[in-house]
C-alpha cells in the first residue's frame, strides 16, 4: 500500500507541475500571440469594445503600411541602423569582454581587484544617469546620428555586464586542462584554442545574446543621441506610429514589432544551435 500511495503522490506531482508549466508557458506566449493577431486586424477592430481572439477581417495593410509608407521614416534604413549598430555593438564587446575576462582570471596582477570592483560599481550606474555627459560627449566629438557613436554608448553600457558574466565562464574551466595540453606537446596558445576555448563557447554565445537583446532593443539613448530621422533605429523608427494629437496606428505599431521580433527570434535560433555544438566540443576536448 506504501508503494502504491507513493507512486500516487509522484503521479499527481507530476500532474501538477506539468499543468503548472502549462500555465507558465500560456501566459509567456499569449502577448506574443496577441501582438501578431492584432498585426492582421483593422485598426478601427482594434479600437473597438469587441475583443477579437482571432482576426475576422484579415488584412496585410498593417504592414504595407510599415514597409511602404512614404509619410514616415522607412523600415529598410532603421532595420540597417539596427543591425549595424548591434553588430558592432556584439563583436567589439565580446572581444573586449573575452581579452578582459582572461586577464583577471588567468594573470595575478596588484590593480586586478580593483579592477574587478570597478566593474561591478559601474554596472550598477544606470545608463539614464549620463545621459547628459553622453550628449556633451559625443557632441563634442561629432559622433551624434552616426552609427559610430551610438555603438560605442552601447559597448559602453553592455561591456560591465559581459566582462562580469565572461569572467565567471572563464574561471570555471580550470587551468589544469591546459597544463595537462601542453604536457601532450601542445603550446601554451595551442592548448587554449583547443581545449579551453571550446568550454567557452557556451559562456560566449549566453553574452553575445545578452548584448543583442539589449542593443536592439534599446531605445533611450537611441532617441538622444540618434534623432535625425535617417539614422533612427528600429525602437526609435516605430515611436512614429504613436500620434500625441489624433489616432494612434496600433495596428501598424503591433505589425513594426512583429517584423522587429523576427531577427532576434532567428539569432537566437542559430547560436542555440552553437550553444549545443560548444557544449559537446568542448566536452570532448577536455
Amino acid at each position: 500500500m506504501s508503494a502504491r500511495a507513493g507512486s500516487t503522490r509522484k503521479r499527481v506531482i507530476s500532474v501538477v507541475l506539468s499543468v503548472t508549466a502549462v500555465i507558465v508557458f500560456s501566459a509567456a506566449v499569449f502577448p506574443v500571440y496577441w501582438m501578431i493577431q492584432t498585426s492582421f486586424q483593422p485598426n478601427n477592430e482594434i479600437q473597438g469594445s469587441i475583443v477579437n481572439f482571432w482576426p475576422e477581417n484579415f488584412t496585410l495593410k498593417n504592414y504595407q503600411t510599415v514597409l511602404f509608407d512614404s509619410a514616415r521614416s522607412q523600415f529598410i534604413p532603421a532595420l540597417r541602423n539596427s543591425l549595424a549598430v548591434t553588430i558592432i555593438t556584439v563583436v567589439v564587446s565580446l572581444i573586449f569582454a573575452f581579452l578582459a575576462s582572461l586577464a583577471v582570471t588567468r594573470f595575478r596582477f596588484a590593480t586586478r581587484k580593483a579592477f574587478i570592483l570597478t566593474i561591478l560599481i559601474v554596472q550598477m550606474i544606470p545608463g539614464e544617469a549620463m545621459i547628459v555627459s553622453t550628449y556633451r560627449v559625443l557632441d563634442s566629438w561629432n559622433l551624434l546620428n552616426t552609427i559610430g557613436g551610438l555603438s560605442l554608448v552601447y559597448i559602453a553600457t553592455v561591456l560591465p555586464f559581459t566582462i562580469w558574466t565572461l569572467r565567471g565562464f572563464v574561471n570555471g574551466v580550470p587551468i589544469d586542462l591546459e597544463e595537462a595540453g601542453m604536457i601532450d606537446g601542445l603550446s601554451r596558445l595551442g592548448a587554449f584554442w583547443r581545449i579551453t576555448f571550446p568550454l567557452l563557447a557556451p559562456g560566449l554565445v549566453a553574452t553575445g545574446v545578452f548584448g543583442f537583446i539589449q542593443a536592439w532593443n534599446e531605445f533611450l539613448l537611441a532617441l538622444v543621441v540618434n534623432s535625425r530621422p535617417a539614422m533612427m533605429t528600429l525602437p526609435v523608427w516605430l515611436r512614429t506610429f504613436q500620434v500625441q494629437s489624433g489616432t494612434t496606428n496600433w495596428a501598424a505599431i503591433m505589425a513594426g514589432s512583429t517584423l522587429m521580433a523576427i531577427p532576434v527570434i532567428v539569432f537566437f535560433l542559430i547560436v542555440q544551435g552553437r550553444m549545443t555544438s560548444g557544449l559537446v566540443a568542448g566536452a570532448v576536448k577536455g
